[in-house]
């Protein structure tokens, strides 16, 4: 009876070892910008140049698809950052949130902008002219996967997407954003 009782429990240890690394495998969160807006952008000198003092913001609107049959959880400590011709012109917190199993959450980040960072680069007056104004973003989403609320995996998304805007429109002409990376 101990013998049969001993079989049982490896056999049983072997399926939920073998579930762990095939059905219940962690695999990586898809993120993915859907909109880039700009607000509050007020021009002066015929267009050319943003007002001075005055507040701008991006909001960008986020989806993080999990493919897992495991929640993904990220803490409120997640920054985006908005680059300007490499210098940080632009930060924002991204709110926690949980991505359920299989299912995609959408988020919205409003990053806002240091009008005296932006205004003091050497190639803003050029862009301006231009009609177009080209910003990076990064962001790291540090979070949780948990199977089965047994096994948890910490995992770190990390984004990188290039945004060109139209400046008249203040809408968003390309976005292009490279393979996020993602750490298991």
């Amino acid at each position: 009876c101990c013998g049969c009782l001993t079989a049982f429990l490896v056999i049983l240890a072997v399926v939920i070892v073998i579930l762990i690394f095939t059905v219940f495998k962690i695999k990586k969160p898809v993120i993915k910008v859907n909109s880039f807006n700009i607000t509050k952008l007020e021009l002066i000198n015929n267009n050319t140049l943003p007002k001075p003092g005055v507040n701008i913001s991006v909001i960008a609107d986020v989806s993080v698809k999990n493919p897992n049959s495991a929640s993904f959880k990220f803490r409120s400590n997640n920054a985006t950052y908005l680059y300007y011709h490499g210098t940080v012109v632009g930060e924002a917190q991204v709110p926690s949130g949980k991505a359920k199993a299989r299912r995609t959450f959408s988020l919205n980040i409003t990053v806002d902008i240091i009008p005296d960072k932006l205004m003091s680069s050497p190639n803003l007056q050029a862009d301006f002219n231009s009609g177009l104004l080209t910003v990076t973003t990064f962001s790291r989403i540090p979070g949780r996967a948990k199977v089965l609320n047994i096994i948890s995996k910490h995992v770190v998304v990390k984004l990188n997407c290039t945004a060109v805007v139209n400046i008249s429109s203040q809408a968003l002409q390309t976005l292009k954003c490279k393979k996020p990376k993602v750490s298991l």
